[in-house]
């Protein structure tokens, strides 16, 4: 039976990919990175190790004592953990940090897959075992979004397409063709949060891939907490990219959505 690693952030994402690995004959060999993953993946994986992602010799280490080969990375890691004081990074993990001529995300991932590679592992598409989880093109709710939305999901399309090509972030909230907020180091859901407060109601919340995507790592995904965050914040409609979007959790996504009157878009 081939054996698969998978390197865990924070989400229902890692449980979806480890259970249809495993539905596909693999051995899933998990490591929770953050003490946030989803408790789950301890019963979804083959077998879970718990190793902090500052932690990067013990962590291959651990691939390489269970013979894995090709690894995949699933899950929300927020870059602002570097400046959070909260890791201790090991020798490994440190020189990997001071290598980096900045610490845009794609750096910091690329520089992370050459080390894999280095130690003998190979990165492979974060959808390849969950392909089935990217809407194609259409409205997901009941709702269509009015013109004013549709309107405005257009318009933050084109903006999150800049955003994505600056390697800056995925997702923009606005409202009436103006820009309220542009998600950074903050992640999706303080975005949406604070473009929502800014907005006063109204807002649209759209989230793309960047145009050189690399789907070894970064995928745009949305969940419950992306809907959550969009009550919280009064926004009224999602736009995402079709086929090239995660939507982990589709019916409770959809159900919460059609609750509080959001429209959700594949575009």
């Amino acid at each position: 039976m081939e054996k698969i690693g998978l390197l865990a952030g924070v989400g229902k994402l890692p449980v979806e990919c480890a259970r249809a690995a495993k539905l596909l004959g693999y051995e899933v060999y998990a490591v929770a990175l953050l003490d946030e993953t989803d408790p789950e993946l301890d019963e979804a994986a083959t077998e879970c190790a718990h190793i902090s992602i500052a932690k990067l010799g013990e962590l291959l280490a651990y691939l390489k004592e269970k013979q894995v080969e090709k690894v995949t990375m699933i899950g929300k890691v927020t870059k602002e953990l570097l400046f959070s004081g909260k890791l201790i990074p090991d020798a490994m993990a440190m020189q990997l940090i001071m290598s980096l001529p900045d610490r845009k995300d794609d750096t910091i991932m690329l520089a992370f897959v050459q080390a894999l590679a280095k130690a003998g592992f190979t990165a492979f598409d974060q959808t390849a075992l969950i392909h089935k989880l990217m809407p194609h093109s259409g409205t997901l709710t009941s709702r269509e979004p009015d013109e004013r939305e549709k309107k405005d999901m257009e318009f933050g399309f084109r903006m999150a397409k800049e955003i994505g090509r600056l390697d800056v972030g995925q997702t923009v909230v606005v409202k009436e063709s103006a820009v309220m907020a542009l998600e950074a180091i903050e992640g999706t859901d303080a975005c949406i949060r604070r473009g929502g407060e800014l907005a006063r109601g109204g807002a649209v919340v759209v989230k793309v891939a960047k145009p050189e995507q690399d789907n070894r790592f970064d995928v745009p995904t949305v969940g419950k907490a992306t809907i959550e965050s969009m009550i919280a914040a009064g926004a009224t409609a999602l736009a995402i990219e079709a086929d090239k979007t995660l939507l982990v959790e589709r019916e409770a996504v959809v159900k919460l959505a059609e609750e509080h009157g959001i429209a959700i878009v594949a575009m």
